[in-house]
């Protein structure tokens, strides 16, 4: 490679019988580590210095074709903490760009993080499984409560039909974290159908390595986006692509008050998947101001932002990969910038559709429903209602019901002026309750489960998945899950874990 990295070039490989193999029929690939071998480097994962698996995903893990009751055992659990990997294997990190907060750092990489390798068609990464040449200062070591919080809320998030890396497993390693305090300690497993970011394709640009960045983009086609082979240009079509599945993506968070946090081009997926639960929270209230991330002071990732930050990091990926799209740079831009142009239509097309659904008037003629849907917007912006609770329960008022929704709003008067034009289109009330939750990862819920699991008691948070695997069902006994935050959790604020 022209502009090779040295952590790339001189780090230190695995050692012989550092990582034992694992005795079992489990295989994983290393279609990564081979075929974009410049951007990855062979490493080994921390000693755990006594492992104990504190929640597995049975599900999950039958769908990859692995045995749960195998991932409890000690070979399992080697696998999970990547202390002992099959036969084969390559466990990587991976390195990558990545434009943070607005400025550009030319290597991140995984710095706490490893691919272990491919389970089929999926990934299956660790985080917090120690140092790397990436770790950049940092210990490469994760606390209990934080991978504990991205398995809750990248679970909840696939239960609400959102695409998104999974969870299969935390293991607490019996190493104290130090953070504001010291900490137990965890590594957390999870699976994406790849973890290839926007930062990849950026590091990529950044060596001069003109057959890296083509390599690496027909990776990503092959995984991701295999129509765009066949396209007329595939590169653009392979950019479009990607385009329209982060497009989706974003309309979906905003339409269930999904905050990320840190919506770094390092954190957004080629494949349109949810990565990196960090500082991520959901409304309450409804304010498109809304942050939560403690490091976000200029609320650059505010909630009402993520579709113009999801626009920019777009042009930096477009930047990335300007040399396949033409020959001569400045026609590269011009087609670019024409594909990059059709992103807003492409999300509000998205985020229309989830609204029309969300008010069950999926069928409403156009010049009706967009006004409706924005005064709509203009009234909740004015009124801060509880997000979640509010569209479950606008369903009661297509019943016949509207005083639970009206009783959200001070000004009663503009809230009776809407419901009358939207009950005037027959709101399919069944229809709502099957897109709006009844339950979503209420902040205060997930830190008090958090919490007890850092003390030892997993009760809580085991019945937090259980509620979450099935947010649209409601369920005696469950009204506490419905409920926003009680005024005194205060105002929320979240930390990446690092």
């Amino acid at each position: 490679m022209g502009n090779e990295d040295p952590a790339l070039r001189d780090a230190p490989r695995i050692v012989e019988g550092v990582n034992p193999p694992v005795s079992t029929t489990v295989s994983l690939g290393n279609r990564f580590a081979t075929e974009l071998a410049e951007l990855a480097l062979p490493w080994q994962a921390a000693e755990t210095p006594d492992p104990q698996l504190l929640v597995v995903n049975d599900a999950l893990a039958a769908d990859l074709g692995l045995d749960p009751s195998w991932l409890r055992t000690e070979e399992g659990i080697g696998l999970l903490t990547g202390t002992a990997v099959p036969e084969g294997a390559t466990p990587v990190a991976q390195a990558y760009a990545g434009h943070q907060f607005g400025g550009y750092s030319p290597r991140l990489g995984d710095g706490r993080a490893l691919l272990v390798g491919e389970l089929g068609a999926h990934d299956l990464h660790l985080k917090g499984s120690g140092r790397t040449p990436f770790s950049r200062g940092g210990d490469g070591f994760a606390a209990v409560g934080p991978m504990l919080r991205e398995y809750v809320v990248s679970e909840a998030m696939h239960a609400l039909g959102i695409p998104t890396t999974r969870s299969l497993a935390v293991v607490a390693t019996g190493r104290p974290v130090r953070r504001e305090a010291v900490l137990p300690g965890a590594v957390l497993a999870r699976v994406a159908s790849s973890h290839l970011r926007v930062g990849t394709f950026q590091y990529a640009r950044s060596t001069g390595d003109a057959d890296l960045l083509r390599q690496l983009a027909d990776h990503a086609i092959a995984r991701h986006h295999p129509h765009a082979a066949d396209a007329e240009q595939p590169y653009v079509a392979f950019f479009e692509s990607v385009m329209q599945a982060q497009a989706s993506l974003v309309a979906q968070w905003m339409l269930v008050g999904f905050v990320h946090g840190v919506m770094n081009t390092d954190n957004m997926t080629i494949s349109g998947e949810t990565i990196d639960y960090g500082p991520c929270a959901f409304l309450d209230a409804f304010d498109p101001t809304t942050v939560f991330s403690s490091i976000d002071e200029q609320g650059r990732y505010a909630f009402g932002n993520q579709p113009i930050v999801a626009e920019w990091n777009l042009a930096r990926f477009a930047e990335s990969i300007l040399p396949l799209l033409a020959d001569d740079e400045s026609e590269g831009v011009e087609i670019a910038t024409a594909s990059l142009r059709t992103f807003r239509d492409r999300y509000s097309a998205a985020w229309s559709a989830g609204m029309r659904a969300k008010l069950g008037i999926a069928d409403a003629d156009d010049a009706v429903a967009r006004p409706l849907v924005a005064d709509l917007v203009a009234l909740m912006t004015a009124g801060h209602p509880d997000h979640t609770g509010f569209f479950r329960t606008l369903a009661t008022a297509a019943r016949g019901d509207a005083e639970p929704a009206r009783g959200m709003f001070l000004d009663l008067a503009g809230f009776d002026a809407w419901a009358e034009r939207w009950l005037a289109l027959s709101p399919d009330a069944d229809a709502m309750d099957r897109v709006n939750p009844a339950y979503v990862p209420r902040n205060h819920l997930v830190e008090d489960a958090l919490s007890a699991a850092t003390g030892g008691d997993l009760g809580p948070v085991e019945r937090l998945l259980s509620v979450l695997a099935a947010p649209y069902d409601v369920r005696p006994g469950l009204e506490e899950f419905a409920e926003p935050a009680p005024d005194s959790f205060g105002q929320y604020t979240t930390f990446c874990g690092t």
